[in-house]
């Protein structure tokens, strides 16, 4: 067993970083797609947006350009914390199951990144909450980051931060499990057809492909997360809209249809994908840094 090495923890945070800041804006307009049209929601009963590009449209003419870059503070804090321990565990494990890179299994790397995703998403849940809270009030946002943690702390308690947890652990170690696999043998199936080398073309098209089989697996508990981080509770008791997870999932079906669970897809495979890539050429800086 080899001794931790902090390299993967540094890269894997910086990498998280520049990923969130260039593809947050199609994550803000995943998060509004996913909480407009609830039937028992007055504030978000109105269907405004038509897809991905209408929301961005639309946001920028009526909110301005600032706006979809509302909550960016808890969801690079989010990166910093989740990307780093995320990446840097994983790389880790890895390394506690088998010394050389050349010697894993696609068993023990699907192991490895399920165990980090829901160690870090677990730890960073109060910011992914804080995140989507900002990200669906937009321009009418009260307060900044602290403001609105205070907030949240005062009004629901500590539960209030660590809101739908589960979905979070849930989603990360759905999306590790199927990316994982379906990345390797889109990969070995390109390179051994002889359609294209090992090349950056393979890993792009293997990236996207993997991000696409991770969002149709994950969609569904991503629009159940979101909606529960977004609903206000308070504290001493009181109304919510949805009363615990299968609630909210039998209540989105039931009042939007199936489809539904689905909404927020396109931006959420378009993000994906640029972050499959990052973190493919951050693993591979990892080890080109470490044999150096």
């Amino acid at each position: 067993m080899s001794a931790l090495n902090w390299k993967p923890f540094i890269y894997g945070g910086l990498a998280s970083i520049t990923a969130e800041c260039g593809t947050f804006p199609i994550d803000l307009t995943k998060t509004r797609l996913q909480v407009q049209g609830q039937v028992n929601d007055a504030k978000y009963k109105e269907i405004r947006y038509r897809g991905m590009v209408h929301a961005l449209v639309r946001i920028c003419r009526e909110e301005g350009l600032k706006a979809l870059y509302s909550g960016i503070a808890p969801a690079m804090l989010r990166q910093a914390s989740y990307g780093t321990i995320k990446i840097g565990t994983y790389q880790s494990l890895k390394r506690m199951f088998v010394e050389h890179p050349e010697d894993e299994t696609l068993m023990i790397n699907v192991l490895c990144g399920v165990l980090s995703g829901v160690i870090s998403s677990s730890i960073a849940n109060p910011t992914d909450v804080l995140k989507i809270r900002m990200q669906a009030q937009g321009s009418v946002i009260q307060g900044g980051m602290m403001g609105n943690f205070i907030q949240i702390y005062q009004k629901e308690g500590t539960k209030g931060l660590w809101k739908a947890i589960s979905l979070t652990a849930q989603r990360a170690a759905i999306v590790v499990g199927v990316e994982l696999p379906v990345y390797d043998l889109t990969k070995k199936h390109i390179i051994m057809s002889g359609f294209m080398g090992d090349t950056v073309y393979t890993h792009f098209l293997s990236s996207f492909t993997c991000g696409l089989a991770g969002a149709l697996a994950s969609n569904p508990i991503d629009v159940v997360r979101t909606r529960m981080m977004n609903q206000r509770s308070q504290q001493h008791g009181g109304h919510s809209n949805y009363k615990g997870t299968l609630d909210c999932l039998l209540q989105t079906w039931k009042n939007e249809g199936f489809f539904a669970l689905y909404k927020g897809f396109w931006p959420n495979w378009l993000r994906l994908g640029p972050w499959n890539i990052i973190v493919s050429f951050s693993k591979n800086f990892v080890f080109v840094s470490r044999a150096s």
